[in-house]
């Protein structure tokens, strides 16, 4: 596989294969802390952070693990990571983390993270398994802010609303309010709303692809009929 090009892997990540719109991975974190903006966000780079550091130790180990232990091998350097970003974020966002709480250190069992370490990093070399983890992150960072916006304008009628608890005191002018005396709708920032919101996004991803689809395929028929 080490003949993937970067920006294969990056599309894919981003694009193709995004982890919360098409591969419905980690869809429990992605449901449940979306309901703001800033909330996806900080959920999104500790995953990010973690993916893209697992990626790199498992590609620098694997010529030295057995195929028969890689799993609790992936499982250790993974819950290792997760503990530090975990400590960072207790010491420095701790705010966000008692808002995020249990779905920070449930980082760990994300499918997601030890997927890209069993079925990339394992298998390929270094700077392509940090680009495959820093991609495949930043898609279910990119789904997670979405639908976080999504549900928050809705919801609350704001974006980017306790901006502070991730950005510091820079983060209260990052406030907007979208519609002023907004009395808000309820279902957006409930369980419901989120299995909605995400189901509109799904819909949506699949609207440009089918249309990028039928943009190929008519440029194809054209060089057909060029070229005869």
């Amino acid at each position: 596989m080490s003949d993937i090009s970067f920006a294969r892997i990056l599309k894919d990540g981003l694009w193709t294969n995004n982890t919360g719109l098409v591969a419905l991975l980690g869809l429990c974190p992605l449901l449940a802390t979306s309901n703001s903006v800033v909330n996806g966000l900080g959920l999104g780079l500790a995953t990010t952070l973690v993916l893209l550091t697992s990626n790199v130790a498992v590609s620098l180990i694997r010529k030295l693990v057995r195929p028969e232990v890689r799993i609790p091998v992936f499982v250790m350097v993974i819950a290792a990571l997760v503990t530090a970003v975990e400590l960072a974020m207790h010491a420095f966002l701790l705010e966000l983390y008692d808002i995020l709480g249990i779905f920070i250190p449930l980082i760990v069992t994300n499918c997601c993270v030890i997927g890209r370490a069993e079925a990339f990093a394992f298998k390929n070399g270094v700077l392509r398994s940090a680009v495959d983890g820093f991609a495949t992150g930043l898609g279910f960072t990119l789904a997670l802010v979405a639908l976080g916006a999504l549900r928050e304008a809705l919801g609350q009628g704001t974006l980017f609303s306790q901006a502070e608890l991730l950005f510091g005191e820079v983060g209260r002018a990052m406030t907007l309010q979208l519609i002023d005396n907004y009395r808000g709708f309820l279902l957006a920032v409930l369980p419901p709303g989120a299995f909605i919101g995400l189901g509109l996004l799904i819909a949506l991803k699949n609207l440009f692809d089918a249309r990028a689809q039928r943009r190929a395929a008519r440029k194809s028929v054209a060089l057909r009929e060029i070229s005869a």
